[in-house]
């Protein structure tokens, strides 16, 4: 690691992938319980020698290499870590004192120290006791999709074979009507192409999978199997301590989708705008984006309840996840992982669903004529798509006057208005910078946590918007993460 990158680490403080520790009287066990916690989430990077707020204290310089042989022994040793793991730290040098860096890959299995297992919570470890997360650690370690297990007992009478008809018809019309596969199958035959009935290469086992059951299942079968499934649709802007409005949605996953649509459709306003020769619905792309998203990814094996949110200036879901990451995601920096390919599949073939990562670059992109906002997308062991709503956000009249405009007048004015439309997008683009820009020049020493709740956004998102400005030297920051200042540089690279 060099020192630009070392000095960068320090500033920001510590996050789910970075630890301080002071060491002063040598190796505590906290540091071993940060390497287990490490180990069993995303990795990370530890810095002996460390206070909390990021002063560097160093440690002495003779006892480092001592120290480092201490570690390798404690972590190579099977009573004290379970599996064993190597890590190789090294020794640095930083404004004229010693430290000692530890970076600790993911590992693909569950680690315990002392025979407790920790797992990171932002920056914290913490103790997993609960057999429930244990088991969702191993989830989360294994590669492999928990939609593929295949039940033996479930037979087709166990499944709704009555929506099959409406599928090929739902599938035929994403083909233009030039014919789906689906269309000239039998039932057996739909089933094993959807890989619905599958095999386990690994035992030879044969059957309907969860996929199968979760998609198509009756009702009470769906149940049997995972007896937590369930997507709770609530409308709080009134009563924000309990729900103006219910819904809990319980069924396959194809009338599920349908029924969280039209809770959305009840309680969202409705706004249209051109998009070349057609026009479309932003509440129905922003609510099938987002509904697409939890019923596709969710992770089905967990207990954890999966919830559609209405609120007055915001509506959000979120549900259990098998995570790659713990992170922000942004057009940028998006990786497409498939947490349940078959299920995904299945909901592209019938034109609920799009290719993969597909929601993320349309939410980003409809989000904005909407309600004049970005979404947030937080990955993590509760994954969270968060989308602002604004009923008085005048963009929508701007848009439907365009619309007008654009049907009205000629191809003059539509030029005029795409150049309106796209100006409009640049200046809600800018707008969280430009904030963030005032406050600081309002009050340099405020933290990023102060920052973000003035802003009215979620830390992690302020701290992404904080990275592309320090990147573009738009600011800077100087001191350390506690007892720091920050420095507005340039204006011009805007």
């Amino acid at each position: 690691m060099d020192s630009k990158i070392m000095k960068n680490m320090l500033e920001i403080g510590e996050t789910i992938a970075v630890e301080f520790k002071r060491c002063g009287n040598g190796i505590e066990n906290d540091v071993y319980e940060t390497v287990c916690s490490f180990l069993n989430r995303f990795g990370g990077d530890i810095f002996l020698g460390v206070e909390d707020d990021g002063t560097v204290l160093g440690v002495p310089e003779k006892a480092a290499a001592d120290m480092v042989k201490n570690f390798i022994s404690c972590i190579s040793n099977p009573v004290l870590f379970s599996p064993t793991v190597y890590l190789s730290p090294g020794i640095k040098q930083y404004e004229g004192k010693t430290i000692i860096h530890i970076h600790v890959l993911p590992s693909a299995e569950v680690h315990s120290y002392k025979k407790i297992i920790y797992d990171r919570v932002d920056d914290a470890d913490v103790k997993v006791t609960a057999t429930s997360q244990i088991a969702q650690m191993y989830i989360r370690k294994q590669e492999i999709f928990t939609e593929r297990k295949i039940f033996p007992y479930v037979k087709k009478e166990d499944l709704r074979l009555d929506l099959l008809s409406k599928i090929r018809v739902m599938a035929e019309n994403q083909y233009s009507g030039q014919g789906h596969p689906w269309s000239g199958m039998t039932d057996d035959e739909l089933l094993k192409s959807a890989r619905l009935y599958t095999m386990d290469r690994v035992t030879g086992e044969q059957g309907f999978n969860l996929a199968a059951v979760m998609l198509l299942g009756r009702d009470d079968v769906i149940l049997d199997i995972a007896p937590a499934y369930v997507t709770d649709a609530l409308l709080r802007r009134m009563d924000m301590d309990r729900y103006d409005d219910r819904e809990i949605v319980q069924t396959n996953l194809i009338e599920s989708y349908e029924q969280l649509m039209e809770f959305g459709r009840k309680h969202l306003l409705d706004r249209f705008f051109m998009e070349g020769d057609l026009r479309k619905s932003l509440r129905n792309i922003i609510t099938r984006e987002m509904l697409a998203n939890t019923l596709i990814h969710r992770e089905y094996t967990s207990s954890y309840q999966a919830k559609f949110v209405i609120e007055k200036n915001r509506m959000y879901i979120e549900n259990a996840n098998r995570a790659s990451q713990d992170a922000v995601i942004t057009p940028e920096n998006m990786e497409p992982f498939p947490k349940n390919p078959i299920i995904a599949s299945f909901f592209r073939n019938i034109g609920y669903a799009e290719q993969l990562g597909s929601g993320v670059r349309n939410l980003f992109k409809y989000s904005k004529f909407y309600s004049g906002g970005d979404p947030e997308f937080i990955e993590g062991d509760i994954f969270r798509i968060i989308v602002p709503l604004n009923d008085g956000y005048l963009e929508d009249i701007a848009i439907q006057s365009a619309t007008q405009s654009t049907t009205q007048t000629t191809q003059s004015a539509t030029q005029t208005t795409q150049s309106t439309t796209q100006s409009a997008t640049r200046y809600v683009n800018e707008e969280p910078i430009q904030a963030i820009i005032k406050l600081i020049e309002s009050d340099p020493s405020l933290s990023q946590k102060q920052m973000a709740e003035i802003l009215c956004l979620n830390p992690n998102t302020l701290k992404y918007y904080l990275k592309r400005m320090r990147e573009k030297g738009i600011v800077e920051r100087t001191g350390t993460s506690r007892k720091g200042r920050w420095i507005v540089k340039s204006k011009t690279l805007l």
